[in-house]
């Protein structure tokens, strides 16, 4: 196997991420036609296929600040080589220069130059600043979306799948089956997981201490969600029949 072969198995690749999520849109909506998780399913899909391309595209230098950072420090250089150079007789310098006005000359392009240099560095720090909250909007976005999919398996009771028994007037509607229950619980699962991996696109691209902290709270969060899910599951096969059929 060649290094490069090696090297995919350990980042998560954008095109294969949204071809699973895909997938599992499909799987959803010829099991259950027309609900509400399917188009939630179809969200994932397009958020999966979007980050692909916003992380291509972050990825890539944003040349007219970078241009403008380096036309500032080239700025600094010249300040600082005009005051050195045309502030100091330098022909006379052994007989008629003293160091205290040698100081007087480098001080105020100093001064200048600092003030320079420092816009300089905000201006180079902008780019990494714009990127880092187009990302973190982002990612608050894949927290919302992991709300909406646990909003849909929330009154998803699997006690009442197996013991059904008369409703209010307010009690959900209720029609699934224990099996289709089971499977409309294991999508929501892998939604969560899939939205997760989204996320984590952004991590491995953008290895920086903010966004990997946003990156973990998601997992976490999804993580959270898919065990309250699999609770739920349990519950389902714990009267000692076969495990639910996957698919």
């Amino acid at each position: 196997m060649s290094e490069h072969a090696q090297r995919n198995y350990f980042k998560l690749d954008a095109a294969e991420t949204h071809s699973t999520a895909s997938l599992l849109q499909r799987r959803i909506e010829e099991r259950f036609p027309g609900c509400g998780l399917s188009s939630v399913a179809t969200e994932v899909a397009t958020v999966t296929q979007v980050t692909g391309a916003r992380v291509a595209e972050l990825s890539r230098p944003f040349w007219p600040l970078r241009i403008t950072s380096l036309l500032l420090l080239g700025l600094t250089l010249v300040s600082l080589l005009y005051g050195l150079i045309f502030g100091v007789n330098w022909t006379n310098l052994t007989t008629q220069v003293r160091f205290a006005d040698l100081i007087g000359v480098i001080e105020p392009t100093f001064g200048t130059s600092v003030w320079v240099g420092a816009f300089w560095v905000f201006t180079w720090s902008l780019e990494t600043r714009w990127k880092h909250r187009r990302i973190l909007e982002a990612i608050n976005e894949l927290r919302s979306l992991i709300h909406v999919v646990d909003m849909h398996q929330l009154t998803k009771d699997p006690e009442r799948a197996k013991r059904p028994g008369p409703d209010t007037a307010s009690s959900p509607t209720r029609k699934m089956t224990t099996f289709e229950l089971g499977r409309y619980l294991d999508y929501c699962s892998e939604l969560l997981s899939i939205i997760s991996k989204v996320a984590v696109l952004y991590g491995q691209s953008f290895p920086d201490t903010v966004i990997l902290g946003a990156t973990d709270q998601v997992e976490s969060l999804a993580s959270g969600l898919s065990r309250k899910i699999w609770q739920k599951l349990v519950l389902l096969e714990a009267d000692g029949s076969k495990a639910l059929p996957r698919g």
